[in-house]
Formats: C-alpha cells, structure tokens, sequence
C-alpha cells in the first residue's frame, strides 16, 4: 500500500472512530477507488453500513472482504450478521460456520449461528448450538432468552417460560425479555398474566413499539376490543411502518364488525410487507365474512405463494374457490391437501376437507393435526367433580341459537326435554336475532348465557360454576365455534353432536352422537370420540315447522311450465366437478329437465353457468333460486319433482327440508359421515330404495324417476305417509332417545366409569 492510500485509510478510521461514519465511508470509498481490494477499508465500510442498517451493502463490502481473506474470524462473523440481519439466512450459514470454527470461544458467533438456525425452522439445531453458547458463557441473558424463544416455538411452553424466567433473573430490565415470556404466557392461554408481564416490559421501554402490539393481541383475545385498538394506536405512533401491527389492528377492526376499515389496514400492512402471508390470510379471513369468496380465494393463495410453512392456507382457498365453485385445479389442489395432512402436515382444515375427502382415516388425522395445533388440551376444570344434582344439567353451546340451521333442527327438542329429570343451559356465543326460532329457545331454556363476548377461560368457568354435568358441542368446526372453551374440560362429560359431521379428534371431548348408518360399527375406529349411537337417525328433527300455505307459480320462480324439476338445495361448496358431471348426464337423458340450485352468490351461479356450457348443456337449463324466509322456501318445494344429492358432502338438514315438505330425495352413499346422512335420513322416513351405492346407479335411478311419472308418485304418496309413520319426524321419540343416551352418560361418570361407547339402536 502506497504512502497516500495509507494516510487515507488511517484519517478515515480516526473519523470512523470519532463517529463521523459519513465521512469516513466517503473516504474509505476513495480508497476503494484506488485499490478495490483493499481489505480493511471493504471491512470498516461493512461496519458502517451494518451500524446504519443498511445490511444489504454491508453484506456486499463483507463479502469482497471475505474472499481476500477468507481466514478473519471477524470478516466471517460480521458478514454472517449483516447477511442475517438482511434476511438471507440460507446463504449465511457457511460463513456462521466458518465464523465458529475460526473463534469457537466467541459465545455471540454461536449466538448468531442459533439465530439463524431458528429462523430458518432448523429449531433442535438452535437448541444445541444455544446450548454452546451458554456452555462458553452462563450468564448469557440474551442466549437464555433466544433459547426460550426457539422452545416457544416448538411449542415447549413451558420449557420457554423456564428459560426466560433466568434471562430475567441475570437481566431485570430486560423489557423485551418481558414481553417475550408474556407472549409464551399468551400461547398457554395465561392472558391475565401475560398483561402483567406487557404491563412490565412498557414501563421500562415505553416506547417499545412490539410490546404495545404484543399487549394488544392478548388484549384482543380477551375480547378487550377498544383496548386493543388503542394500544395498536399507540404501536403505530411509535412505528409507522410496522406492517404486523396494521394488520393486528385489522383482525380487532374485523371483530367490531368495522370490515372495510379492517381491509384498508390489510392493504396498509401489504403495502409495507408484501410477502407477510399472514396479513394476506387475514384479509381473505374478511373477504370470507364478507361472501366475498373469489376475492378471499385469491388472498389466500398469495398467503400461501409466501408463506414459509405449510399452515392450513390451501385448504382455505380451495375451500373459498368451492364457495364460488371455481373448480379451477380442482384435481391438483386436492391431491396437494390429501397428501400434506397424510403426512402429518397442516393440509387441511377439518369443515373444508369434508366436502372432498372420502376417506375416513384422512378425516380422522386431519382433525386430530388440527386440533393438536389450534386448540390443544388446556387444563381439566371438571376433574373429579361428580355433581349430585336432582336434575341432569345439559349445557348446548352454540353460536347459532337463532334462526338457522341447528337451531331450525333442534328447537322442538329443546321444548320437548324432560324438565322434571334435566335442566337445560344455553351458552350463546353467537347473538339473538329476534327471529321466531330464538324466541322459542329463550322459552325452551332454564337459562340463556351471552358468552359471546367472554374469553374461552371466562366461558369455561362459567360453566364449571353452573355444575354443568354434560356439555354438548353444536359447532365442533364449524360456524361461530367455541373449540377453545372445550379444551378447558369444564363439565366432566363432553359431547360432540350435529354441527359437525365427523371426529373433532380432540382427547376432551368424550362422545359423539350419531347412528349406525352414519357411522357403521367397522367405523368407529376413526374417531376419537367413544359413539352413543341413538336408535333411527342421529339428526333430530321439529315436527311443527311451519310450511307457508304461499302458492307460489312456476314462473314467478323462473321454472319452466313443462320439463321435469330436478332440484338440490345444498349450499354450494357440496357441489364438485364429478357431482357436476353427473347431473349433466342426467340433465342430457331428459330432454327439457331442468336443475332448480340454490343462488349463493354471484359467482358461484356465473361458474355453474359456465360448467353447465362447459358440459354442452344450455345455460337456461339452469334454474337459481334466490334466498326466502325458511316456511316459503319449504313450501316452494312442491314445483320441484326429485331432489338430487351431492357426494362426498350429502344433503342435511335440506333432507330433511326436502322431505319435510313432501320432496323425494335421491342420494348417493358415501364412505365418511358427512356422505351418509342422507342415507340415514331416508332409512328413518321408510324411502331406502331411494339410496344408491354407485355413481352409476345413482344417475339410471334419477332418469328412471324422470321418465316414469307412476313410480314417483308412489314413492311422493309413500313420503306422504311416512312423515306421521315413521320416526325420521317424531320429535317426540328422538328426545327421548337423546335423554337415555344422557341419562346412560351420566351414570357411567357417576359410577367413576371411563366413556364407552353407548349402544341405544
């Protein structure tokens, strides 16, 4: 090096060291300029730029340096942290590598190294290199606290608070290792303490963007709303482009039902971070809400284009694109869902698989990976409790105590149970729509609790406080479901009945209520639940619904004068390509039939359209019914001639709509519970020859009825008959049956008998 690049180098490290790093990195570009491999200027100028976070540069000047000197243990290791802190993990490593085999007695080149394990989900190999770091140095606060963090996220909760509590103990003013244990304590549902520990954090950094937002999520979860928004306020004044608080403040704007403000933080948070795939989900979680299925389906994928981890996204949007039947890659995204959660992988959700599975063992672990992850065992509030009541206490949770589905099914029930042997809770954690329906339940219930607002901690306690002895999930996954409240066990018998159609795979919940068509014998090995089987079919019914005397004409509805009515009723994400196909079949075999379907949404009905051309079949040969109050859409049943199912997702309670108001119903048996209640509902009303067992089979005996006007009126004028006759409508008989099956549970846990299954058929 020449006398002036020497003097250079030596002015431009005493202005670096008197902290004009401006002028030093202008002159040591000189220097460059001269001697472009000059090695303690390409150092010192990575230096520079790590300490303005510009990480990238840094990692470019680093680099040049450590392909002249490959052998600096300090080139090595300041370039492994430039190319951490910029997000290149991968391309790290060797050079963390290098950097420990160079200086293996340097603790915060082990540390690095750590970090970059974790962050790249290598997380048994951060363990153990953490593991070093606190062998070279014990009093390591922060490896401690790194530590915790990776056995956090292998959810070894408790292990991580353990850890965290030493990183505390060696550094008490450690605000972020504050904050971190409360998001442990937040993961372990511990939310009151997990404020505690915020509450800490705050006061010794107060201007600690992250733990304001950290303090708002438990805040959010506790249903603290307002006080969630106010503390992302304050997160966001301190960090304006902190793109995970805009988003968090979006899920709270989302629950105070404020949708459009809630997606312009989504946009807000994108903007910032394009590829944050939880913000993608989080907007797509609204569009959902909102029925904005083609718009939710998209974010999803984006979510699941960046996403680092197999995380359920797929599955959402495939189930968002069978909302709106956009079958597009139908077959490849199936098969990709189908072989994650066979696995072990977070392929699917449960609700969503159900309606293109076929497979009761895949069922069966996709609900137990689902459950394991999303709501794990929390705690068990009810043990050894063994109430002594005069009276069985029946708790229903269930976000749909209103005018809809459950409620439509179980209304009659709820008045009919025995009130001189059981007394009935509703736990509501959905909301009243002044319908008819939710003023037959407020008459029907001993007592009506608003958990809507409660957190699950807060609900489970409330029903462990009201000696519940038999707590009945009517969501499992399905609807406004209340899971979490369940993992708490806070009634010793826990039952899974009518939301769902499947295992919850859950060790907590203890029965599952079905019959023997829905679950054969040779079945229940697949579902965690012990199944008390009723008598007849498992799905329950009211004998007094009402059918509106409206007479509605065929052209008011759009339906042709003449031409054979097929209809199905079910929402559209039963419908799947092969089902398609084979009304498209059918509809060809009969000429001037058409296919009366339920108007959904928008796109939906434009995609069906577009199968039906698709398929050769004119589009007018498609007929969408609109949205009605329940009695006139019962009563508008009579225009229609036959009513076709869908597989693997059958008709449930638009069976028993359909045969409620006289409409014959043509199913198709499938191999899971969701595929065969169809079947069992028309076993109970006495139509079994209106069950098929193959596709084939299913379209020659919907274009035999078609085509052969007698045989259909005799089966219409057997329905007609059976309604009175046989148990499918009986209200009566089925709660009867409901409360031996009760009464059999709580016998057995009052002997101290372990659940078994309960066999009432």
């Amino acid at each position: 090096m020449n006398t002036q690049l020497q003097t250079m180098l030596q002015q431009a490290i005493q202005i670096f060291q008197n902290g004009n790093l401006d002028g030093a990195s202008a002159m040591l570009k000189m220097v460059l300029k001269m001697e472009p491999k000059n090695l303690p200027a390409l150092h010192i100028l990575g230096l520079i730029n790590a300490s303005q976070a510009n990480y990238r540069d840094a990692a470019n000047f680093l680099s040049r340096a450590a392909r002249i000197n490959p052998q600096d243990a300090s080139i090595q290791y300041n370039l492994a942290k430039a190319l951490l802190d910029c997000g290149s993990e991968k391309e790290s490593i060797p050079h963390h590598k290098k950097a420990v085999e160079l200086s293996p007695s340097n603790p915060d080149a082990w540390i690095n190294y750590g970090k970059t394990s974790s962050n790249l989900g290598r997380h048994e190999e951060a363990l153990s290199l953490y593991d070093k770091v606190l062998s070279l140095k014990p009093d390591y606060a922060d490896a401690w606290s790194n530590k915790g963090g990776t056995l956090k996220e292998l959810k070894r909760f408790e292990e991580a608070i353990t850890h965290y509590d030493k990183a505390l103990s060696l550094k008490p003013d450690y605000a972020e290792g504050w904050a971190y244990k409360a998001t442990t304590l937040h993961e372990l549902k511990r939310f009151e303490e997990a404020i505690t520990h915020y509450d800490k954090a705050l006061s010794l950094k107060p201007d600690y963007a992250e733990g304001w937002a950290y303090k708002a999520t438990t805040l959010h979860e506790l249903k603290r709303f307002d006080e969630a928004i106010t503390h992302y306020d304050k997160a966001l004044s301190l960090k304006p482009d902190y793109a995970e608080g805009w988003a968090n403040r979006g899920v709270t704007l989302h629950e105070l039902k404020r949708f459009d403000e809630a997606i312009t933080h989504y946009d807000k948070a994108l903007s910032l971070k394009p590829d944050y795939a939880e913000g993608w989900a989080n907007k797509a979680n609204t569009f959902n809400y909102l029925k904005r299925h083609e718009e939710a389906a998209e974010s999803y994928l984006k979510a699941f284009e960046v996403s680092a981890e197999d995380n359920f996204l797929l599955s959402k949007a495939h189930h968002q694109m069978m909302l709106s039947c956009d079958w597009t890659n139908y077959d490849k995204y199936t098969s990709e869902i189908f072989n994650t959660t066979n696995r072990g992988g977070k392929g699917s959700e449960p609700f969503g698989l159900q309606g293109i599975a076929c497979s009761e063992e895949l069922l069966k672990k996709c609900a137990e990976i689902y459950s394991k992850y999303k709501y794990p065992t929390l705690g068990n509030l009810s043990e050894y409790s063994k109430y002594q009541h005069n009276k069985i206490r029946i708790g229903y949770l269930c976000g749909e105590f209103r005018d809809q589905a459950t409620s439509v099914l179980m209304a009659r029930i709820w008045e009919l149970h025995d009130k001189s042997k059981f007394e009935i809770f509703a736990f509501d954690s959905g909301w009243d729509d002044d319908s008819a329906y939710r003023h037959r339940i407020k008459v029907a219930f001993n007592n009506i609790y608003d958990i809507s607002q409660l957190s699950d901690l807060e609900a489970a306690n409330l029903i462990r406080s009201n000696e519940i002895d038999i707590l009945v999930n009517l969501n499992g996954f399905f609807g406004q479901l209340r899971q979490g409240v369940f993992s708490y066990k806070p009634a010793p018998i826990q039952v899974n009945y009518l939301g769902f159609p499947g295992t919850l795979g859950a060790p907590y919940i203890d029965y599952i209520i079905a019959d023997k068509v829905v679950i054969p014998e040779e079945s229940k090995k697949h579902y965690m639940e012990k199944v008390a089987y009723l008598p007849n079919s498992y799905q329950s019914n009211d004998n007094q619904r009402i059918i509106s005397r409206r007479q509605f004409t065929k052209v008011e509805l759009g339906l042709p004068d003449n031409g054979f009515v097929f209809a199905c009723f079910n929402n559209n994400y039963k419908i799947t390509p092969s089902t398609f196909d084979s009304w498209a079949r059918i509809l060809t075999s009969v000429p001037e039939s058409v296919l009366w379907l339920l108007a959904d949404n928008p796109i939906s009905k434009e995609n069906l359209i577009k199968a039906a051309t698709d398929r050769g079949l004119n589009s007018a040969r498609l007929i969408f019914a609109d949205r009605v109050s329940i009695s006139e859409h019962l009563a508008r049943h009579h225009l229609a001639d036959l009513f076709i199912d869908t597989l693997p997702y059958n008709a449930h309670t638009t069976c028993s709509d359909a045969l409620w108001a006289g409409l014959p119903v043509l199913t198709l048996m499938g191999n899971t519970f969701p595929g065969r209640v169809a079947a069992s509902l028309l076993k109970a009303v006495g139509l079994d020859e209106l069950i098929t067992y193959s596709e084939r089979e299913y379209e020659l005996m919907a274009i035999q009825l078609a085509t052969d006007p007698v045989k259909l009126k005799f089966l219409r004028d057997q329905l007609s008959s059976n309604l009175s006759l046989k148990p499918l409508f009986n209200s009566d008989l089925f709660t009867e049956n409901l409360e031996a099956v009760y009464t059999k549970m709580h016998e057995r846990q009052q002997m101290n008998l372990q659940p078994e299954h309960i066999d009432f058929s």
